[in-house]
């Protein structure tokens, strides 16, 4: 593999595309020797073909106001790899949306849902529509307007998407019931559905959870678990609550949560009724975590910030990309921390991946760490075509064995001469390696 002119191909043919040309690089890097070693891979020209989205849906969104004025989004859905199952990825709606993150977020599900072990392929799709300020009846017709493009792409077989920033069970409940009316059916074409129409218990929480477990198998390398460890957390959205709540139920203490506005930093430890008041944070569309301070007035804000100041033990970003650079790295390894595992999307920048490394701390990347969520739709999918629903001890024990088998997968292809597990490179590795073959064995398609 000659890494240095496949991306300097790339970047031709997708100049500008930052987040897409750094996750694909960060994958080429960590498979390059595997490359290698398998001849059949060149031949087949595998790199040249799964960098390559199969398909990308690109749609403009028109909705009306409550005041009757006519707006104008873009829609996207980027099918990007269907080797082992039908596309699977959720939806985001934010301003910050563009086709470079999606292709990013498309290429990172192809590997993190290989690494389930369950049968789907990579997708991603959004809008750059804003929910923050929307009545109900605009985020009604918006979602209905998406889906009167999207619905002609996607199917329980061909393409499941889901929920992701700015798309909860509020956004699919509209997009499921117009895409019902469309297709005159029901089925188990979106994932995070209600309790009531086919959703699965505990998928809010599970990203967050999943996260929780998979650090939980890391520490236990090192004979250690949470009980008794200062844990640090970004964000406040549906992964930080879950990781919260987890790491209370296994022992730990939260100490920090934050937003768009700052984070906030609680001696206390964040537990209890401080984790039904980030619901309450959440419901209340204002993206701001300030608000924390005034309702328990030991905790501190720190306006602009972000929370790896903090000294800590373990470390969870589960807010956004690119949250935590290389200042932020050397500030939680000068604080002692001894584990870092991605909640979020590739929120750590390559810099700070790379001194976590060169410093021996124990790093999961984001498509292991988080991919309880997906995990748990792909659970939710089985449970649709079934017609049954398992209960939350059910769905808790599968996912809990899911992030154990993808912690085992890491730690195989990961473990170097020294011992140290190079979890990026496990991921990669394990992720890849399942993909590339399906494609071996289906031809050139």
């Amino acid at each position: 593999m000659n890494l240095e002119k496949i991306m300097s191909d790339l970047e031709k043919k997708h100049p500008g595309e930052v987040e897409y040309l750094q996750a694909v690089r960060e994958v080429l890097e960590s498979i390059e020797e595997v490359y290698n070693e398998n001849p059949q891979f060149e031949s087949a020209g595998i790199i040249e073909r799964i960098v390559e989205p199969d398909r990308i849906l690109t749609f403009k969104v028109p909705w009306v106001d409550d005041n009757g004025k006519v707006h104008v989004n873009l829609g996207y859905r980027v099918q990007f790899n269907g080797a082992i199952g039908p596309y699977k990825g959720g939806l985001r709606f934010h301003p910050s949306v563009n086709l470079s993150i999606l292709k990013f977020l498309g290429f990172e599900q192809i590997f993190k849902n290989s690494l389930t072990t369950l049968p789907m392929g990579g997708g991603k799709g959004g809008s750059d529509f804003d929910p923050k300020g929307k009545s109900n009846a605009e985020i009604m017709r918006f979602c209905q307007s998406f889906m009167l493009e999207l619905w002609k792409m996607i199917g329980p077989e061909t393409d499941v998407p889901a929920g992701d920033i700015g798309v909860g069970g509020r956004e699919i409940g509209y997009l499921y019931g117009m895409y019902k009316k469309l297709a005159s059916e029901h089925t188990g074409v979106l994932t995070g559905k209600g309790r009531n129409w086919g959703g699965s218990i505990m998928r809010p929480e599970a990203t967050g959870f999943g996260a929780v477990y998979f650090a939980q198998e890391m520490l236990l390398t090192k004979g250690q678990d949470f009980k008794g460890k200062t844990v640090a957390i970004s964000g406040f959205g549906n992964v930080a609550w879950g990781a919260v709540t987890k790491v209370n139920e296994l022992g730990g203490k939260v100490v920090t949560i934050s937003g768009p506005d700052g984070y906030i930093y609680d001696p206390d430890g964040i537990s209890g009724a401080k984790i039904d008041y980030m619901l309450e944070l959440r419901a209340s569309n204002q993206d701001i975590v300030k608000p924390y301070s005034y309702e328990f007035p030991n905790a501190q804000f720190h306006q602009g910030k972000r929370p790896w100041e903090v000294k800590c033990d373990v470390a969870l970003p589960c807010a956004t990309q690119n949250e935590l650079g290389l200042d932020d790295a050397k500030a939680l390894i000068a604080n002692g921390v001894i584990c870092v595992a991605e909640g979020a999307n590739m929120p750590s920048t390559p810099d700070a991946v790379n001194l976590f490394i060169e410093n021996r701390i124990m790093f999961g990347p984001g498509k292991a760490v988080n991919a309880g969520g997906v995990a748990t739709s792909g659970l939710e999918m089985t449970q649709n075509s079934m017609k049954l629903s398992w209960t939350a001890e059910e769905v808790d024990m599968r996912l809990h064995q899911i992030m154990k088998e993808i912690h085992n997968q890491c730690v195989k292809n990961g473990k170097q001469a020294d011992g140290y597990v190079n979890y990026v490179k496990g991921a990669n590795v394990a992720g890849f390696l399942k993909v590339a073959n399906a494609m071996l064995d289906q031809g050139v398609i």
